[in-house]
């Protein structure tokens, strides 16, 4: 019997978290860890790890086809380009001191698409292969352009069987047109909501005018659209976030039951404003004390509510294929499931690019929609991509559910090879998937219940928690 690779880890528990390259995992003690290094394992060792996957009797065998399947199934693939961010305008009507795009007041000229480039963002999307097209519309503030929005939605439902359309706005001038827009059946809102009114109008809207109009706004979208179709992402200072049962009050009042907590990004005019560049420590405590108040919340509510990213984060951890966040794959190959055409008709293979490209950093542009995509300098990146023979990761148990996110290294640090632990990514995940693999080996029946309803599950599945 042959043992496929174990990394591990210590835990708070004083157990050690064993994990293998296909996201195989357990707990076992120190003597079991002695028993591996030393290559002496006894027979119960050897039953539990061919029991549980982490074994085979030899190359071919139906044990290591599992194992090679199990690997290959943690891997994404790109699939076909049916995905693309549009920015119609750089202009916005707010000027939020976070903002990570570096808009430009509503009256400034010369930041929007003109019809030349109108008219090559739909002949790029007419020579598309794709059935299906998700198309989400981003600023400034989209409903700027109306007009635009109009005129892409129209070439795209006579193009493609399936359109999704998300239109990212402040709701805070919504004309009977716009609301007519927003409530059409394929379009997805999505907002900013910054827990309550007071961190709202610090951070976005400056007056109580304006907070009065969009918490109205709000309301409204909720009752004309249904809370189903709203996603509104709050972020975060975490050098004075607020109260986590503050955020989650705000967000069931408006019967929106995810919650994407997010940091203030270390791009656009954030870099000005807020110390973004090293908050993963901040960060990492405000956001394990927010998990923690949701499960107390859930333990007693009729309904329930997650956090976005920590959920994904799960189920990256209990199962494969999971791989529909942009920022956490691997490989994480960019430029080809989607991409990015800004106000200037240039293409970037993620909006992030987009952001380092705009402030000066450096120039991920990939083409642009009259010439075609050029993916020389973004090939250069995707070679880099993966974790699985990274020097910093390879012995890393949390390295089948990880991934990877260059465009972040290169927006903090300028560079792609600062060791991983040192880089924001790197801290936070690490973090995170500790607090995952605590919550699983927890006893407590509250933890249970939120891991249940967050993976999906009717009840907790205590196999999932195996200990040898």
């Amino acid at each position: 019997m042959q043992i496929v690779p174990l990394k591990f880890r210590p835990t708070d528990d004083g157990l050690i978290l064993f994990a293998d390259d296909a996201g195989g995992y357990f707990k076992a003690d120190q003597s079991f860890l002695k028993r591996y290094t030393e290559n002496a394992l006894d027979q119960a060792d050897r039953h539990f790890l061919d029991r549980n996957g982490h074994a085979f009797s030899e190359v071919g065998d139906l044990a290591y086809a599992g194992f090679e399947y199990r690997f290959a199934s943690r891997l994404y693939s790109p699939t076909e380009l049916d995905y693309v961010i549009l920015v119609p305008t750089l202009r916005c009507n707010l000027a939020c001191g976070y903002c990570q795009v570096s808009r430009v007041n509503e009256t400034t000229p010369g930041f929007d698409w003109n019809d030349e480039i109108l008219n090559a963002v739909l002949k790029f999307l007419g020579g598309l292969s794709t059935k299906h097209i998700k198309v989400e519309f981003q600023g400034g503030e989209p409903l700027l352009r109306l007009d635009v929005i109009k005129q892409v939605q129209a070439f795209c439902r006579s193009k493609f069987e399936h359109c999704e359309f998300v239109v990212c706005t402040n709701l805070q001038e919504l004309s009977s047109e716009a609301w007519a827009l927003l409530e059409e059946p394929d379009v997805f809102t999505s907002t900013s909501l910054d827990s309550d009114r007071a961190t709202h109008q610090a951070q976005r809207t400056k007056s109580a005018e304006k907070t009065t109009v969009f918490f109205d706004n709000l309301a409204a979208a909720v009752g004309r659209i249904g809370a189903d179709k709203i996603s509104a992402l709050p972020t975060i200072d975490p050098a004075k976030p607020p109260p986590a049962a503050t955020v989650i009050d705000t967000f069931v009042n408006y019967g929106i039951r995810s919650i994407y907590l997010r940091p203030v990004n270390y791009q656009g005019f954030a870099r000005k404003q807020f110390n973004a560049l090293s908050v993963a420590s901040n960060w990492n405590r405000y956001h394990s004390s927010f998990i923690d108040a949701l499960i107390d919340y859930n333990w007693e509510a009729s309904v329930h509510i997650e956090e976005f990213y920590f959920t994904h984060c799960l189920r990256r951890v209990l199962r494969s294929g999971h791989n529909h966040h942009v920022d956490l794959r691997n490989p994480n190959i960019i430029g080809y499931s989607y991409l990015v055409i800004d106000h200037d008709g240039k293409l970037y293979p993620t909006d992030e690019a987009r952001m380092i490209s705009r402030v000066g950093q450096f120039d991920l542009s990939m083409g642009d929609v009259f010439s075609g995509i050029e993916r020389d300098k973004i090939e250069t990146l995707n070679a880099e991509a993966l974790n699985n023979f990274h020097p910093d990761c390879v012995h890393c148990p949390y390295q089948a559910f990880c991934g990877v996110d260059l465009v972040d290294d290169l927006s903090r640090y300028g560079r792609i090879d600062l060791p991983k632990h040192l880089t924001d990514f790197c801290q936070r995940h690490m973090y995170i998937f500790d607090k995952v693999f605590s919550l699983i080996y927890s006893a407590d029946p509250k933890v249970q219940k939120s891991l249940a309803i967050w993976a999906g599950a009717v009840e907790f599945d205590p196999s999932l928690s195996k200990v040898h």
